[in-house]
């Protein structure tokens, strides 16, 4: 008789190494599990904390070489975000350092999105990149034909992304090949929801679309009064976006009919930025949530479209788009501050103060809140308390002036003066010298 003790046992030994050797090649594709720019695909801003408390070790403060003004995702305990140093970073969510970074040829503005293992981002240099979570390696990038501020979403196996080439382009998230584009006659830095089936996305035309996610084919298109820099979110078959003409939109997601809008105020500097809503919707418990460059931050009803409350920051709500989480909605503005304020009344719970504008929207996770400010840091602040660290984390090799590149398309604001600025300045000056010209006129007409 044939003793297949050791054959049976050699056996074993195989199926065990051949098991071990899977689980090792998987493992990166389970190591993050999906994240993306305003929470979900929809974009609807609600993050799910879990409601842990932060220990003391877990507030800290990133120092990047540029301003951080895309905005955090976190997954599986690493926060990705990009800065204007060229770079996109991987950092350990509990300590703040630095696991990796990738750098591109240009600037970050664009938020990153992780599926299925990999990180999706665009850059300044046009191309739309594909980063393993793990490591940090390129496994592709697609280039487009200008800047790719728009964050990328990602659903069934495709990355949708804007460029301001005036297109938006759906591409295969496996292997980076174009499956198709759509021409919106203008530049795209909304970044797209996807829902149904459908691609949502606005553009400088003045215009939200309806694309077909399959197809490309144009279901709808929804025109306003301005451009579209917001990005919509989509809850409920409505789809929700701000807009340059100082509205927040509510659109039937199926026909591209309005059912409502909501005007938001102008301020004493109606004429130059007015209320324009840059900032992008966050939609929860029948409520609409939205930034706006007259300095409010607006809770609207989803069903009236009617104001129930607004909070006033020191300066202009530009980009930074509402998170809610806990009946807690977190916003930055550029005076500065982060906010923490109670969804339903409206009320200041705290606010923490960065060294310069919060255009970055935050994230949530584990108790914490992740947001970048242009002073170059990405903080980590107790969601409760409002309080980081003292400590800055800087990275190797990267300095804290770093490359502060223009960001593009943006207006001037109103809100500070800076030396470095010189576009801001020129309108300050030009400013200036209309208001004395006037003020004189007026003093020759009293005296003469």
């Amino acid at each position: 008789m044939n003793d297949n003790r050791y054959g049976n046992g050699i056996g074993a030994y195989r199926t065990c190494i051949i098991l071990l050797l899977l689980i090792t090649a998987l493992t990166p594709f389970a190591a993050a599990a999906d994240s993306m720019f305003r929470a979900n695909a929809e974009h609807t801003g609600v993050y799910n904390n879990d409601g842990i408390e932060p220990t003391n070790s877990d507030l800290w403060r990133f120092k990047t070489g540029g301003r951080v003004v895309s905005s955090p995702a976190v997954s599986n305990g690493v926060v990705f975000v990009g800065s204007y140093d060229k770079n996109l970073y991987a950092i350990d969510a509990v300590t703040g350092t630095e696991k990796w970074r990738f750098i591109t040829e240009s600037y970050v503005h664009s938020s990153p999105v992780i599926a299925n293992g990999v990180v999706y981002f665009g850059s300044g240099d046009k191309n739309l990149y594909a980063i393993d979570a793990v490591t940090g390696t390129e496994k592709w990038r697609f280039i487009t034909e200008s800047y790719v501020q728009s964050s990328p979403v990602v659903s069934n196996g495709v990355v949708y992304v804007g460029s301001f080439d005036k297109n938006t382009y759906a591409i295969d998230a496996m292997t980076g090949t174009e499956k198709w584009r759509f021409n919106t006659g203008d530049y795209v830095d909304s970044s797209p929801a996807v829902s149904n089936g459908v691609v949502y996305v606005g553009s400088h035309k003045k215009r939200l679309y309806a694309i077909d996610a399959v197809t490309g084919k144009e279901q709808w298109q929804f025109m306003a009064g301005g451009g579209m820099v917001s990005s919509p979110a989509v809850a409920n078959g409505v789809v929700y976006v701000g807009c340059g003409d100082n509205n927040l939109y509510a659109i039937d997601a199926v026909t591209g009919t309005e059912k409502w809008h909501f005007t938001t105020g102008e301020g004493w500097w109606w004429f130059a930025t007015g209320g324009k809503v840059w900032s992008s919707p966050a939609v929860s418990n029948g409520v609409v949530y939205v930034g706006s460059l007259d300095n409010n931050i607006y809770a609207v009803d989803i069903m009236t479209g009617k104001e129930r409350w607004q909070f006033k920051t020191g300066a202009e709500v530009m980009l930074s788009s509402p998170a809610v989480s806990n009946g807690v909605v977190y916003i930055g503005s550029h005076d500065k501050n982060l906010y923490a304020i109670d969804a339903v009344t409206g009320k200041e719970k705290w606010r923490f103060a960065t060294e310069d504008y919060v255009d970055s929207s935050p994230a949530v996770s584990n108790g914490i809140v992740y947001v970048g400010s242009w002073d170059g840091n990405l903080y980590a602040i107790d969601a409760v308390k409002g309080v980081s660290s003292t400590p800055i984390t800087t990275p190797t090799g990267i300095s804290t002036t770093g490359i502060q590149s223009t960001p593009i398309l943006l207006l001037p604001s109103m809100s500070g003066f800076k030396i470095e600025n010189w576009v801001e300045n020129l309108y300050y000056l030009m400013i200036g010298i209309l208001l004395i010209g006037i003020l004189f006129e007026g003093w020759k007409a009293i005296k003469y």
